[in-house]
C-alpha cells in the first residue's frame, strides 16, 4: 500500500500560513511566499532579540549621564565613582532613578563624587 502524504503536508502548510496571517497580500496566501516571509521574521526575530538588550542598555546609559551631568559628573566618572564607594546598582536602577526619583539619584552621586574626592 501506498503512503499518500497529503495530510502531513496540509498540517505543514497550515502552520506556515497561520504564521504569516496579517503580512500583505501573496505573503499570507502562497505558501511558498508565505514560507519564506515567516522564515526571513523568525531571523529578524531573533536578531531583534539580542539588539533590544544593546538599546535598552544604551538608553539606560544616555539617561544616567544627563542625570549624572546635572551634578557635574560624566558618566564614566560616577560609575567609577560607585565602583569606589562600594555602591552596587545596575544601569537599569540607576536609570530608573535618574528619570523618576531625581533626589535619590543625586544623592547617590552625591556619594560618587565623594568617593572620586576621597580616592
Amino acid at each position: 500500500m501506498r503512503v499518500k502524504r497529503g495530510f502531513a503536508a496540509h498540517r505543514r502548510h497550515k502552520k506556515y500560513l497561520s504564521a504569516a496571517k496579517g503580512f500583505r497580500g501573496g505573503r499570507s496566501r502562497l505558501y511558498r511566499t508565505a514560507r519564506e516571509a515567516v522564515e526571513r521574521s523568525m531571523q529578524y526575530a531573533f536578531v531583534g532579540r539580542k539588539r533590544r538588550k544593546r538599546d535598552f542598555r544604551a538608553l539606560w546609559i544616555l539617561r544616567i549621564n544627563a542625570g549624572a551631568r546635572l551634578s557635574g559628573l560624566s558618566y564614566s566618572r560616577m560609575i567609577h565613582g560607585l565602583k569606589l564607594a562600594g555602591i552596587v546598582l545596575n544601569r537599569k536602577t540607576l536609570a530608573d532613578m535618574a528619570v523618576y526619583h531625581k533626589d535619590d539619584f543625586a544623592h547617590v552621586t552625591g556619594l560618587a563624587k565623594a568617593a572620586l574626592n576621597k580616592a
